[in-house]
């Protein structure tokens, strides 16, 4: 098995190229944007993460791109305070934030870096066909001529076109979780101080994170069954959010605004994927479209590194793929079951049904750092961040199988 495809080449992608790269496998990435995506939303590395970034030897420059993050606070209609934890509260993967949070697009250019001229790269292209024969998959691109693959290795996302091809409709693995989410930049600078702050009503919250160049990304979270439309119709998208927050207070109106032309407009359903099994013969998933928590408040970035860390290990010491994936999933499952779990409280927290609900939780927030225990409240993130020890890989054979 020396030759793989990964599909995707955000965070897992990079990571697992890396790591296969490093025990002498050949990865290929293929990646439908045309070059590493820049920007995107602010992600925590937690717990044993650090630890496979550190072994990738980027862990100093993921600290040096760090947006500043100093903790998160919630703000009523006036901008006060009403209830805050910084960073390192509760240890440095404890916190409602991560004393080391790096935006996604730093993260990924740090990881394409970190592959070197030594991975090949397809970007501008995707996979169309997936065929599994005794030997090898067989794949064709949109652009590029058809290969054939030792392995196949969806890392692309909630919307996999890997898992769709290879395990059937998204509909069958998605769980919703009856929310909707915004992201994009600010158009001016923000006196934030490494502050995230948070405004919340009953079923929805809008709020604003620093980045490293002094501005901000807002961000929009509420409550709704779905809503018919195209997933490329980012207009109906931003008219969706404008109507739900019209009558909010806070930086909620200016940010309404800044939404209207801003270029990096994100927008997606909350959801969960949920698989039995992460493979089917030749063909893997990893990352979010093999065990997506949810876009936010589900350890995705540190899920990504440290299953890209395994699975190339057992690709690379295993006596064939099929013991590989096997082994890999069941070094994965817990660690993603408990990261699954504390994202529903994460959303459920940012869409309180109540005014009551808003005030424990910001009680809840205020005390908790402060009594015996009380990490535990919140999931006990510390503990929830290293429950995958990493192995020390040793590659037994690179002969195909």
């Amino acid at each position: 098995m020396n030759t793989v495809l990964i599909s995707g080449a955000s965070v897992a992608g990079p990571a697992l190229a890396y790591w296969l790269r490093h025990h002498g496998l050949t990865p290929t990435l293929v990646e439908r944007a045309p070059a590493p995506r820049p920007g995107g939303q602010a992600v925590d590395l937690r717990g044993t993460a650090r630890e496979v970034a550190e072994r990738m030897g980027v862990l100093d420059q993921v600290r040096a791109a760090h947006t500043g993050a100093r903790g998160m606070a919630f703000v009523n209609a006036e901008g006060k305070r009403t209830a805050t934890m910084a960073s390192d509260t509760m240890g440095d993967s404890g916190g409602v934030i991560a004393e080391l949070e790096i935006l996604r697009g730093d993260l990924v250019r740090i990881l394409h870096e970190a592959t070197g001229s030594g991975v090949e790269y397809l970007f501008d292209d995707g996979i169309t066909s997936l065929t599994q024969t005794g030997t090898g998959v067989a794949v064709t691109f949109e652009r590029a001529a058809p290969r054939t693959f030792d392995l196949v290795i969806g890392a692309d996302g909630l919307h996999s076109k890997v898992r769709s091809l290879a395990f059937g409709p998204e509909s069958r693995f998605a769980h919703d979780l009856g929310a909707y989410i915004a992201i994009f930049g600010t158009t001016q600078r923000e006196d934030l101080d490494g502050w995230q702050l948070m405004h919340t009503v009953p079923g929805r919250t809008a709020g604003l994170y620093p980045t490293p160049d002094g501005e901000a990304k807002a961000m929009f979270v509420f409550a709704s069954p779905p809503v018919e439309f195209d997933r490329h119709d980012t207009a109906r998208q931003r008219e969706l959010i404008a109507t739900t927050f019209a009558d909010d207070g806070w930086e909620v109106p200016r940010l309404l605004g800044d939404m209207r032309d801003a270029p990096d407009f994100y927008f997606d359903r909350l959801s969960q994927i949920r698989m039995d099994t992460w493979s089917d013969g030749r063909i893997a998933l990893l990352g979010d479209a093999a065990f997506c928590a949810s876009p936010m408040a589900g350890n995705g970035t540190s899920m990504a590194l440290v299953g890209a860390y395994v699975l190339a290990g057992e690709l690379a010491t295993a006596p064939d793929h099929a013991t590989a994936f096997r082994r890999y999933e069941e070094e994965m499952r817990e660690y993603v079951a408990r990261c699954q779990k504390f994202a529903l409280g994460g959303v459920s927290s940012l869409m309180p049904k109540s005014r009551r609900f808003i005030r424990m939780r910001d009680f809840t927030m205020r005390v908790v750092p402060h009594i015996p225990g009380g990490a535990r409240l919140f999931g006990d993130l510390q503990k929830l961040a290293n429950t995958v020890s990493l192995r020390d890989y040793r590659p037994r054979s690179l002969t195909s199988s």
